[in-house]
Formats: structure tokens, C-alpha cells, sequence
């Protein structure tokens, strides 16, 4: 399975991208949206992508939303991981189609649960 961590830390991308090889994902990456949307047209095999909210060109938010609206990838998980605590923020990125949400800061084990409840990733612990 392929995942795309979009996030405009490079530091951010390696630590989630750590976590998603030890899952058994092939990681590609994006420093934002525009760059993600991109990556999805020439790679078909992408399964979930991984999506910060505050980045430069396109944000996480206008992200989601443009990937839900094309309709060009109704399959794809996506999950927020961001520090945009706020219920409000919350709902509003589940509402334009966000799968899950994962708060920054966050752990391994965090990631591994939010992953299983999607179906991707193995139940228990990583290896």
C-alpha cells in the first residue's frame, strides 16, 4: 500500500513516514496541497494520505476538500494530523471529508490506532 504524508516540515513528514514504513506503507511526499494533488495524479496506487492543515499554496483543508470534490479518489483515506485543536476546526475538516484527525503532538501508537480503525493498518502493536 502507498501513503502520502503532505506536511510542510520536512522533519514532520520523516517522523509520520517512519511510523507509516513500519506499517508496511511505501511513503511519497508532499510540502503542500497543490504538490499533493500532484503526486496523486501520477501515483494510483495511493491509498491514505496523511494531511497538515497550515501549509503555504494549499492548506489541508482546501486539500481535502478539493480531493473530495473531484471525485477522483473516492477510496482515499484521509486523515488530518495537525495542531488544530479547536472542535470547531475538528468538525469542520471531518464535514469537508476527512476521515480521522490526529492532534500534534502525537505517538506511534496513536497513528497505528487511527489507522486500524480505518482498516489499515494490523491490529496490536508495531513491529
Amino acid at each position: 500500500m502507498q501513503a502520502l504524508v503532505v506536511d510542510d516540515s520536512r522533519a514532520m513528514r520523516i517522523i509520520i513516514g517512519r511510523v507509516l514504513k513500519e506499517l508496511g506503507f511505501e511513503v511519497l511526499e508532499a510540502g503542500h496541497g497543490g504538490e499533493a494533488i500532484e503526486r496523486l495524479k501520477t501515483a494510483p496506487g495511493v491509498s491514505l494520505a496523511m494531511v497538515d492543515w497550515n501549509m503555504p499554496v494549499m492548506n489541508g483543508y482546501e486539500f481535502v476538500t478539493a480531493v473530495r470534490a473531484g471525485g477522483q479518489w473516492p477510496e482515499l483515506k484521509l486523515v488530518m494530523v495537525t495542531t488544530e485543536s479547536e472542535s470547531a476546526q475538528v468538525m469542520k475538516a471531518l464535514d469537508a471529508g476527512a476521515n480521522e484527525y490526529v492532534m500534534k503532538p502525537f505517538t506511534a501508537d496513536i497513528l497505528k490506532d487511527k489507522l486500524a480503525m480505518l482498516g489499515l493498518a494490523p491490529e496490536g502493536g508495531l513491529s
